[in-house]
């Protein structure tokens, strides 16, 4: 009876979770007229709701921005945050610890106290309108800091040092010895770059006004505001489902990665 108890209520938690998708997904295939029956299945499946929004927003191209910004961003993360994780875990230099607290001190605080002073720092290096003012302020992550300083931790001093006596240099230690050991890690760290690079939005509002530099995420939000959508709910889905498509795509595919990730990537001193 008890297992028979929790059973029930992962699935009474994964059915309240996975149907606002799926209702989502249905009405953006129902007719106009049926979106606000809220109805399981409609009477017939239309796509003219995907139809009109790739005629109405340029999609195509705000894609390519996203998985572009993203896919650097995530390669930028992984390039600086295991550098400085590997600096914190494994060199000695005064001040280290007070360092590691600060960066450590800056998870606690929200994106939006430093928006305004990374704002001005893009207009004054004439990055606004740029790939760059999307990428620069995300290259450096507190969180993957941490988790690349804890996997080096965990790693013997006797590997570094072996890589040493055979002449290895700084960089060749940490990415081509130390990194094959540290796979789960990497691949936590860039699923969580890729998703948030994905789905930032307010940051792209603030320093992209050029439509053809903007991401996915802006688009669709300037699109279901902004007046192109027309009031009609069914298009405003669409782009919502096209939005969460490659997300839940990719999960789907590397879910088993991810939650082994979760599982190995747990904090040791």
């Amino acid at each position: 009876m008890k297992k028979f108890l929790t059973y029930l209520l992962l699935s009474i938690a994964a059915v309240s979770f996975l149907y606002p998708f799926y209702w989502m997904i249905v009405a953006s295939l129902s007719p106009e007229t049926e979106i606000g029956n809220l109805s399981f299945l409609p009477s017939s499946f239309t796509f003219d709701s995907y139809i009109q929004m790739f005629a109405k927003i340029p999609i195509g191209r705000a894609l390519f921005n996203s998985i572009l910004v993203a896919s650097i961003t995530t390669a930028g993360v992984i390039f600086f945050c295991s550098m400085v994780g590997y600096a914190l875990s494994r060199m000695e230099f005064r001040g280290k610890n007070l360092i590691f607290y600060v960066i450590i001190f800056t998870m606690t605080l929200p994106f939006q106290i430093t928006l305004i002073p990374n704002y001005i720092t893009m207009v004054k290096l004439h990055l606004v309108d740029t790939y760059a003012a999307l990428i620069i302020p995300f290259l450096l992550n507190s969180f993957a800091i941490l988790l690349f300083r804890q996997a080096f931790m965990s790693i013997p001093q006797a590997l570094i040092d072996a890589a040493r006596v055979d002449g290895c240099s700084e960089f060749r230690i940490v990415y081509q010895v130390l990194f094959p050991n540290i796979i789960p890690t990497i691949v936590i760290v860039g699923i969580l770059t890729f998703m948030n690079s994905w789905n930032e939005v307010l940051w792209a509002l603030i320093v992209i006004r050029e439509e053809q530099l903007m991401t996915l995420p802006q688009m669709v939000t300037l699109f279901s505001v902004g007046g192109r959508a027309e009031s009609q709910l069914g298009v405003k889905l669409a782009s919502a489902v096209f939005l969460a498509m490659p997300i839940m795509i990719a999960y789907s595919f590397f879910q088993k990665y991810f939650i082994q990730s979760m599982a190995s990537s747990g904090l040791k001193e």
